[in-house]
């Protein structure tokens, strides 16, 4: 019998992803806030008597990082109240949930990957609002829930740094990325592969556990935009220079961690399937882009 999950967020890059990539044994109810607001308890009971989910997969969140910081009410009211609320409904369905969050809950100060367990310490607005999320799932439904952390996440679809760069890349000849911010690009199509693995695993061994998904290897958001340069110059009729810029000449209203590498050993010996270099998770999906002719 066909399990049937309920995915919010699903106009965004990651809900996109994980239509595609949905094994066929799944019913999925993709929504968004016009049919499913996450923030309104009685929105959500009605989708559950609806729809009945076995499991819900929450890509729902308020992302606009810099925007958090004049909108502390509302990113807490999404990224916070917003899980309260749907784990309060799938506890009563004993429904499941696997919850995507952060890096930014972490402050950034080591130079070793974080691990899962390590003590979260979110610098600004978005990231202590997805902290309490987390928190909020874990004093709720801790029995039925499953927190996958994530970074630097793009994709063919939506908005993200690859195609923020590929428009500068346009528009300018010379082109400044901040060089001191460190992390792993994260291919949205590979963590939806891994979430449809959890989804499918067996919940005793999975739940009331944090798991750290992003593709391999480590990058700066320098070396990032540089990638994306060489892999699509032939795109171009006019070179482009990246050239590398520290935070402090780039100020941004909410301060962001330095080091955001996230340690993956639980989520590799789970998956038991070879992680994929951002660098090559990069150029499948340029390529994706361009057979598509959007760029």
């Amino acid at each position: 019998m066909d399990k049937r999950v309920i995915i919010t967020g699903g106009l965004g890059q990651l809900g996109w992803e994980l239509r595609r990539t949905m094994p066929s044994r799944w019913e999925a109810w993709i929504t968004d806030i016009d049919e499913m607001d996450i923030t309104d308890p009685e929105s959500i009971a009605q989708a559950f008597r609806n729809f009945k989910p076995d499991l819900v997969i929450n890509a729902a969140a308020y992302t606009a990082v810099d925007r958090a910081e004049d909108e502390p009410e509302l990113a807490f009211r999404v990224n916070r109240d917003g899980v309260a609320n749907i784990a309060k409904e799938a506890k009563a369905c004993q429904c499941r949930i696997i919850h995507i969050s952060t890096d930014f809950v972490f402050d950034g100060v080591s130079g070793i990957p974080y691990r899962p367990e390590d003590k979260p310490n979110p610098l600004g607005v978005y990231g202590k609002s997805k902290l309490a999320g987390e928190q909020a799932l874990m004093e709720v439904y801790p029995e039925g829930s499953t927190i996958v952390r994530t970074a630097w996440l793009y994709s063919a679809h939506g908005n993200n740094f690859v195609k923020t760069m590929l428009n500068l890349f346009r528009q300018q000849q010379v082109v400044r990325v901040v060089s001191d911010q460190v992390g792993t690009p994260t291919w949205a199509f590979n963590l939806a592969r891994f979430l449809w693995f959890l989804a499918d695993y067996d919940p005793a061994l999975t739940t009331n556990r944090c798991y750290h998904f992003t593709d391999a290897g480590v990058a700066s958001w320098y070396d990032f935009a540089v990638a994306i340069e060489e892999e699509t110059r032939s795109w171009r009729d006019h070179p482009v220079e990246v050239v590398p810029i520290l935070t402090k000449d780039y100020p941004t209203k909410a301060v962001r961690p330095h080091f955001s590498v996230l340690n993956k050993e639980t989520t590799w010996k789970l998956w038991n399937e070879k992680p994929q270099h951002w660098r090559e998770a990069l150029r499948s999906m340029l390529k994706e882009l361009y057979d598509s002719k959007e760029f």
